[in-house]
């Protein structure tokens, strides 16, 4: 009942976001202007990478091999006049919040009003619902946790030995994971997963996306107990052969699979509301 009332609410989250959009279409300027600002600071191995998007916008995560995290944003405005453009240039963008063991890239402009306060003093009411979007291109150490919070926009992490938790309202994700924990909670998309991308370590994961398709690509080499399920409207689609049933009384269906897979163990958890479910195997490079 935890997971399904979960997903309710992001699904009312999605439906929410779409009903603004269109109220945001209505009320477009006439010019646009696009900027880049960046940033890049020493940050160790082994903290927390937290990313906070703004409710429009793609956001790339990409692990390397320095200890530091580079930030490479592109921001979209839109605007009747120049001189509307300039003030919504000033406070738009991001901040970070530094420590050693975590850093916090949090996203700004007329839907939060953060920021240096002197530049929200007197700030046009009618530039408050002008749209906007933020893509984000981050670089952050091969060895760190990711916490990701996004809007609308496409999603990509990948070279990320970590932990992860992500929330995002709709998106079309390409996530792949080495090692540790994983939570991803998406209302709306399309969702390709890829697990054990440099060989199976064992870590547990729970994915939920409330409507649309995810695709789940395992190692082959896997030992896990795993639970799919639909639970509205849509089909599993399993082409992952090694899957047994954990019950024997309880056959795989077109809406549940509550199986394991080698000795078992490791919780993996994939929920949709309303889609398509699909397990395939991984196929590394060779």
């Amino acid at each position: 009942m935890k997971t399904n009332k979960s997903l309710v609410i992001m699904f009312g989250m999605a439906v929410t976001l779409a009903s603004a959009s269109i109220g945001l279409a209505q009320t477009l300027g006439t010019l646009k202007r696009t900027t880049t600002k960046t940033d890049k600071f020493d940050f160790g191995a082994g903290g927390t990478v937290s990313i906070v998007g703004a409710p429009n916008g793609s956001i790339r995560v990409i692990g390397g091999a320095r200890n530091e995290i580079e930030i490479t944003a592109e921001i979209e405005l839109q605007a009747a006049t120049e001189a509307d453009l300039a003030r919504l240039n000033d406070v738009t963008g991001f901040v970070t919040d530094e420590s050693q063991s975590k850093t916090s890239i949090i996203s700004v402009g007329t839907h939060n009003k953060l920021g240096a306060k002197a530049l929200w003093k007197k700030f046009p009411k009618e530039l408050l619902g002008l749209p906007f979007r933020i893509d984000y291109v981050i670089k952050v150490p091969h060895y760190c946790d990711l916490e990701i919070d996004g809007g609308k926009g496409s999603l990509n992490v990948s070279g990320v030995d970590g932990s992860m938790r992500i929330n995002f309202l709709e998106t079309d994700a390409r996530i792949e994971v080495i090692s540790g924990s994983t939570n991803a909670t998406i209302a709306k998309g399309n969702v390709d997963i890829a697990i054990g991308v440099n060989g199976w370590r064992g870590r547990a994961a729970n994915i939920q996306l409330a409507a649309g398709s995810l695709r789940v690509r395992l190692p082959s080499k896997l030992s896990a107990e795993i639970d799919a399920m639909i639970l509205r409207t849509g089909t599993i689609e399993n082409a992952f052969p090694d899957l047994k049933p954990r019950d024997r009384n309880r056959v795989f269906t077109d809406k549940s699979i509550i199986a394991k897979t080698g000795v078992g163990g490791v919780p993996l958890k994939f929920t949709v509301g309303d889609g398509t479910l699909k397990l395939e195997w991984l196929v590394l490079p060779l």
